[in-house]
């Protein structure tokens, strides 16, 4: 399952964490974030995905999917 989020501000990374940590892959869109509030999320999602073995992928300006140790990216 790959879950969709679209944080508002950085209170949100709370839920990123939190379906990223029960094995999801999440896709966030940080585009209605303004640019140094995107990076601090990016900093903590960078941060989540390193401490807990996942990887991290750039999908297009402001949008990152996050990928949970054992979930391939599925593109073959």
């Amino acid at each position: 399952m790959v879950k969709t989020l679209h944080p508002r501000n950085y209170n949100d990374v709370y839920y990123i964490g939190d379906y990223f940590r029960r094995g999801n892959a999440v896709l966030m869109n940080l585009t209605s974030l303004a640019n140094d509030e995107a990076r601090r999320v990016v900093d903590f999602a960078a941060g989540l995905v390193l401490g807990r073995g996942g990887d991290i992928d750039r999908i297009d300006t402001k949008v990152f999917l996050l990928r949970p140790s054992g979930v391939d990216r599925g593109d073959g």
